[in-house]
């Protein structure tokens, strides 16, 4: 790959499924990478680029489990690799603790997708038939408030998300819930 060209979506695959096992772990990549394309196809931006982006965000978390590493030593694989800048830096972004700021609309919605996509995971997993298609916006507002519920989603990564895209949080949420349901089977919910 030259620099800066965009991957595949099975070069992305080939890496993510390299260094990450937990299928679960895949699973909340690919749910990512769900809610960005529909952003992407939203705002008229490049979907595949989107995408790969949302894929990618966290594919050295097993590797790097903590904020000292996470993703900056897996942006630098990106970069050996020759991934594109743009997409780097929101992967970087997507991580507060990084400083890096979401300066592009990619990197805001890269932001704002990741922890509301595990968030909803959980939402679904409390449903009686463990499906996308019983969670509803209420609900889902209600469990944000309920700090003893999902315990490991940072709510103010999702509100903060939200606002900085420019999304009111019931239509974020309802995007972000249509865009996993179009890949339920894939996610197994």
């Amino acid at each position: 790959m030259t620099v800066d060209a965009l991957p595949s979506r099975e070069q992305a695959l080939a890496l993510l499924h390299e260094w990450i096992e937990n299928p679960n772990l895949r699973k909340h990549c690919y749910a990512v990478e769900a809610a960005m394309r529909a952003y992407a196809r939203k705002y008229a931006e490049d979907e595949e680029r989107w995408g790969l982006a949302g894929l990618i965000h966290d594919f050295d978390w097993e590797r790097h489990p903590d904020m000292e590493r996470h993703p900056v030593k897996g942006v630098e694989v990106l970069r050996q690799k020759g991934w594109p800048e743009d997409v780097c830096r929101a992967v970087l972004g997507h991580a507060t603790h990084t400083g890096v700021p979401r300066d592009t609309l990619m990197a805001r919605a890269l932001f704002a997708c990741d922890e509301l996509c595990g968030f909803l995971v959980a939402c679904a997993l409390v449903t009686p038939a463990k499906s996308l298609v019983d969670v509803e916006v209420p609900s889902v507002k209600k469990k944000l408030k309920r700090a003893d519920f999902a315990r490991n989603v940072n709510r103010d990564d999702i509100l903060n998300g939200t606002a900085e895209l420019g999304a009111d949080l019931d239509q974020h949420i309802a995007f972000v819930l249509e865009a996993m349901r179009g890949i339920r089977g894939e996610l197994g919910m």
